[in-house]
């Protein structure tokens, strides 16, 4: 494995984070609740907050709006312990992320309000007041290359992290509804990987940054990890293959009983770093971040569900290793 993976204990996630509303009690229908439960949501506010539960340093680049959604979040960040020094407050008609969600497995509704988001205004001068050295690693999520400002600043942070010598760590996070075409979509992915040390995403992600099918974008995660990046490809139920120079692997994921297919990839992203920090083998690291989507998609909430180490070794105690 690359040393540049190992002893990165000083985290900066970029992206969005937001309110989620979780119709309660679990297994309700949202247009059905009488009630709803709060939470930190948001890909990038998942990640710090799975970050933070290991007990490292981790500080959000963002931006959330001045009103009670987006003092909401950031009294949410605090309580995680996450950083907020780099997370902007906008007064105007943006507004922060709403999610308002189910716990169930079957027909899960997720409504998600974006319009005119705030975290999509994340600028450069923003980014240009980051003392990018102080962090070892920067993890982001592809959301934030979906529209401008945030993509011209998402991609200066990640050649000014690459500059001060942090690792650089992509989540592919594609959302078609985010994006003008596959088409363009593909292309700012392209030029955001190659600024990237780490690429992580499924495979329809894959694919669409390939142009292809799911064996192009295999063969893409393939020929990207032959390099000098590490990729891994997740691949749902058939779980993930991991790619770095000169070698390969596949790992299952672990049966549980879920209650929610949400968070998963926010888990397997934060205990992946988290366990790479702790500077265990990247095959250990990825079978910790498998552990850790299986617990949070088995329990209520993506970042109260964030495992701390101690939950995920009790858990890796009781479970057997997971067939790919």
């Amino acid at each position: 494995m690359p040393a540049s993976l190992t002893s990165r204990s000083k985290f900066l996630v970029l992206g969005r984070a937001g309110m989620d509303f979780y119709a309660d009690p679990p297994g309700a229908e949202a247009e059905r609740a009488t009630r709803f439960t709060t939470a930190l949501g948001g890909s990038s506010g998942n990640i710090a907050a799975g970050i933070a539960r290991h007990g490292l340093s981790v500080s959000l680049l963002t931006c959330v709006s001045d009103d009670s959604i987006g003092r909401f979040v950031l009294n949410q960040l605090e309580d995680y312990g996450i950083g907020t020094e780099h997370v902007r407050v906008l007064s105007g008609e943006s507004r922060t992320s709403l999610a308002v969600t189910e716990t169930r497995i079957e027909n899960t509704q997720n409504t998600l309000y974006r319009n005119n988001a705030s975290d999509l205004l994340l600028s450069e001068d923003q980014v240009l007041g980051v003392a990018f050295e102080a962090f070892d690693s920067l993890v982001l999520t592809g959301t934030a290359l979906a529209a401008s400002p945030s993509r011209e600043a998402t991609l200066t942070a990640m050649e000014r992290a690459r500059a001060a010598g942090a690792l650089v760590v992509i989540d592919l996070d594609y959302r078609p509804y985010s994006w003008p075409s596959a088409k363009e979509a593909a292309e700012i992915y392209r030029a955001a990987i190659e600024a990237a040390d780490v690429v992580v995403g499924n495979d329809d992600e894959f694919a669409v940054v390939a142009n292809g099918t799911h064996e192009d974008g295999l063969k893409l995660a393939g020929k990207l990890g032959s390099s000098d990046k590490t990729t891994i490809y997740k691949m749902g139920e058939r779980g993930s293959i991991a790619f770095s120079p000169g070698r390969s692997f596949e790992t299952g994921i672990f049966a549980v009983d879920a209650i929610k297919p949400m968070g998963a990839g926010d888990a397997f992203m934060a205990s992946l770093m988290a366990s790479l920090a702790a500077e265990l083998s990247l095959e250990d690291a990825v079978l910790r971040g498998s552990a850790a989507a299986a617990m949070v998609v088995s329990k209520f909430g993506c970042a109260p569900a964030m495992p701390t180490p101690a939950e995920l070794g009790v858990f890796l105690s009781n479970h057997s290793a997971p067939q790919s």
